[in-house]
């Protein structure tokens, strides 16, 4: 007869020390995985039925039980108990409540070791298809204000100066490579999580003659681990979820910061909306643009959650380590994050105005034009790097006279070098050195129509891709409150 509550309690003499019942408990954060430990173990009860390792009669009862307990959970009703640990045993101490002892057979053929790793694996693949589809959104709305801007011409920057002129279609498109990039890892990385560690026990698998690929194919996951001590041990799926976020949150900081610097009085490229923006508490004039200062600030603390979990993981040996029950609370906070920043991009930047006349304006100043020179002067045979050289004697003798390359006539630069002809002021144009950089990944209009085209096809093939693999139908149906499909075929 079983008269201790904790699961691993029978060779315990002693009560639990209540510091240690605080600390040692999970429930607080991984509730969190409670509906795919549900479906986790739906699958398994249905799998153990088959093998008749449970009646038909009795897996009927943990079934609709588990059922009712996750109707519970997502109507917020259900009573979470710190003494029962974490998600699993609450979920089975629930189970047990209503159906009695038939539920403690439930757990046969498993631990909470490969449970977990199970619950974390369907968790990330669940919330790996929602960013892909909010990374998908984003790289769409990007692809039209590229378009809409292929003809807006501004200044590139190297260093943070001004280099080349480009478009603002341009500058956008180099966003959408990034977040397709993203969507591209995002799509393996899932593939990878989608394995199944369910049957590899607490380290050595199981005596029992148990169907892992009958779980896999329930939960349609699409492998199962072949190694039992990297199945309950192995924290990949999380840690690259992690580093995916990490890159991702690069890249929204880095529009984030260009949004800021274009949206200053200094620059006066973008106006951002007022839905956007705050005020000052003492200087009734400010316009502060809070929410790419906090996308730009929020890059830091998934920054941290990776590093959190690595450092956690990089000393552990085989197998599982009470040390792993750290990896929930960063994994989850780091990707509620990252889907918060990538949710509310499209909306920012729809709701922004772009001022195309103070764009061109910052062209005519910084010698944005002196390579163009330097072309001309190639393509009238000279060597490159003396061509190089010609050109910036030119631009001394500009910054000695105060003028501007626009300034200057033919006489001026043929005493600078007898190479320039009079056609050479024809190439100190700015729509003229945008329109003839057309190759593929350039900056004319034409060529970022190109890509944009191009863009729209990556994108699609990813979201094509992003359909299939996801969430299996039995989380889909416990996550919707609706009946649950049938098991798989005996």
């Amino acid at each position: 007869m079983v008269t201790d509550s904790r699961a691993w309690g029978g060779r315990f003499q002693e009560a639990t020390a209540a510091v240690v019942e605080a600390m040692n408990a999970s429930v607080g954060f991984d509730k969190a995985l409670a509906l795919e430990d549900i479906a986790g173990s739906i699958a398994h009860s249905r799998m153990l039925s088959a093998q008749h390792l449970l009646s038909c009669k009795e897996q009927a009862e943990i079934e609709a039980g588990l059922v009712a307990i996750a109707g519970d959970i997502a109507a917020g009703t259900f009573t979470w108990s710190v003494a029962r640990e974490d998600v699993h045993m609450n979920v089975e101490g629930a189970l047990a409540d209503r159906i009695g002892r038939v539920a403690g057979k439930l757990h046969t053929g498993r631990s909470r070791n490969d449970q977990v790793a199970l619950d974390l694996r369907l968790w990330l693949r669940r919330e790996l298809t929602a960013l892909g589809g909010e990374l998908h959104t984003l790289a769409t709305a990007l692809i039209a204000l590229a378009r809409e801007h292929r003809d807006v011409a501004m200044p590139g920057y190297t260093h943070l100066q001004r280099a080349q002129p480009i478009t603002f279609g341009h500058h956008l498109m180099a966003y959408v490579a990034m977040f397709l990039r993203d969507l591209d890892r995002l799509v393996d990385a899932r593939r990878r999580a989608s394995v199944l560690p369910l049957g590899s026990g607490a380290l050595a698998g199981s005596p029992l003659p148990l169907d892992r690929d009958r779980v896999a194919r329930e939960l349609e996951l699409s492998e199962i681990t072949y190694n039992s001590l990297d199945g309950v041990s192995d924290r990949d799926a999380a840690l690259e979820t992690l580093s995916l976020a990490s890159i991702i949150m690069v890249h929204v900081s880095r529009l984030a910061e260009e949004l800021v610097l274009w949206a200053s009085q200094e620059f006066g490229f973008i106006e951002l909306s007022d839905g956007f923006c705050t005020g000052s508490s003492l200087m009734p004039q400010k316009k502060n643009p809070d929410i790419p200062e906090l996308l730009r600030g929020k890059a830091g603390r998934v920054f941290g959650s990776l590093q959190a979990l690595l450092t956690t993981m990089k000393g552990l040996p085989l197998a599982y380590n009470k040390d792993m029950q750290e990896d929930k609370e960063p994994v989850f906070d780091a990707v509620a994050t990252v889907r918060q920043c990538v949710g509310i991009l499209p909306e920012l930047l729809g709701a922004m105005t772009v001022k195309g006349e103070r764009m061109r304006a910052a062209l005519k100043d910084g010698f944005l034009l002196a390579t163009d020179l330097a072309d001309y002067l190639v393509d009238t045979g000279m060597p490159f790097r003396e061509a190089h050289h010609v050109v910036g004697r030119v631009v001394a003798y500009c910054l000695g006279a105060g003028k501007r390359l626009e300034d200057l006539d033919h006489a001026e630069l043929s005493a600078i070098d007898a190479a320039f002809g009079e056609d050479a002021l024809g190439f100190i144009d700015a729509d003229r050195s945008i329109a003839k950089r057309g190759l593929p990944g350039g900056p004319a209009p034409e060529a970022v129509t190109r890509a944009a085209d191009f863009a729209e096809i990556q994108a699609e093939a990813l979201a094509g891709k992003l359909a299939t693999g996801g969430p299996s139908a039995i989380e889909r149906a416990l996550h919707a409150g609706e009946p649950l499909p049938p098991a798989q075929p005996r």
